[in-house]
């Protein structure tokens, strides 16, 4: 039996990676973001591969707790055996559900790395990477039904065109719309590699590698439909937190990074401060630092995946 090219490389990528799962991006500044309190509870809403948790619980004494969401249950392989840390399989859209499930309300910070982790692009079968041919899956958690294939299979043109539009921020999207509407009456996408050469005829060789990666983009954000997850995320963060705590959030492209900023200056997501009948702003938190912090070269140079992290800090206003 010849196996699939990705199945293939499924034990070289799990011995490269047994002890890097995911290198924790701006590590020090988004936990000492936290001004954590020793006796504090604290929330990691992306475990991934502990860094930022096990940073957190250095700081935490006897009677502090840490409570960490992640949806990708080979995740929970990377959980410390720390009795203050409770471990959560699930998407953070779901953090107020479980906070008050586990007596752990309120809290007094949270700390959410967004976007995909080492470990979920480098491993072939998962289909997040341009880099590996593998089945075009992209479901952040396995339990989820949509996945890659469902969507490149399945949507209209118009459908395909206001997602890569939207979420790639492709300016041809109907282009790739079109030749991916195309190609599959010959025959259904099953693989990555298959994808990518459907829409080459829409990419500038200099810029293959970018267009793919929004592509790519585009898609894995429609199955695992994170800007919508988000939203519900920060929207439940002011109800979780205690005055005075603090929302730390790293974002890695414009569309995540537009929303927590919008959300944290004017509380809500358009941007625009809203007013109650006195005319007193309706907001619930204050920035930290007015603008976002970027990882500096000398971190870039040892994590390229950090170039486009952009880390936002705000506290709640106290009532």
């Amino acid at each position: 039996m010849i196996l699939p090219i990705w199945q293939k490389r499924l034990w070289v990528s799990s011995k490269l990676i047994k002890n890097m799962y995911h290198n924790p991006v701006l590590l020090h500044k988004s936990v000492e973001g936290l001004n954590i309190r020793p006796n504090g509870v604290y929330v990691d809403a992306t475990f991934g591969g502990g860094g930022h948790a096990r940073a957190i619980l250095k700081q935490l004494d006897a009677d502090g707790r840490l409570v960490a969401f992640d949806q990708d249950a080979e995740a929970e392989a990377n959980k410390p055996d720390d009795e203050r840390l409770i471990f959560v399989n699930q998407n953070f859209r779901y953090l107020k559900n479980f906070l008050r499930l586990y007596d752990m309300l309120p809290v007094d910070g949270i700390l959410a790395d967004l976007g995909v982790s080492s470990h979920q692009f480098d491993e072939a079968e998962r289909g997040f990477s341009i880099r590996f041919d593998g089945p075009l899956d992209m479901r952040m958690g396995k339990h989820e039904n949509l996945t890659a294939a469902e969507v490149v299979n399945t949507y209209s043109e118009d459908e395909l065109n206001r997602i890569f539009r939207l979420y790639g921020e492709i300016k041809n999207s109907r282009c790739m719309a079109k030749l991916i509407c195309a190609q599959r009456k010959e025959k259904a996408f099953e693989t990555t590699f298959g994808l990518e050469a459907a829409v080459e005829k829409c990419i500038p060789p200099t810029r293959k590698n970018k267009m793919l990666a929004m592509l790519f983009q585009a898609i894995r954000i429609e199955v695992n439909q994170e800007l919508e997850a988000l939203k519900v995320f920060l929207e439940q963060a002011v109800d979780v937190l205690k005055p005075g705590g603090r929302l730390v959030v790293i974002s890695y492209h414009s569309l995540e990074d537009r929303l927590v900023k919008n959300f944290i200056k004017t509380g809500n997501f358009e941007g625009k401060i809203k007013k109650d009948f006195f005319g007193n702003d309706l907001i619930d938190f204050k920035p930290v630092v007015n603008k976002a912090i970027a990882p500096d070269e000398e971190e870039i140079a040892r994590n390229t995946r950090a170039r486009s992290a952009k880390l936002r800090i705000a506290e709640k206003i106290g009532e």
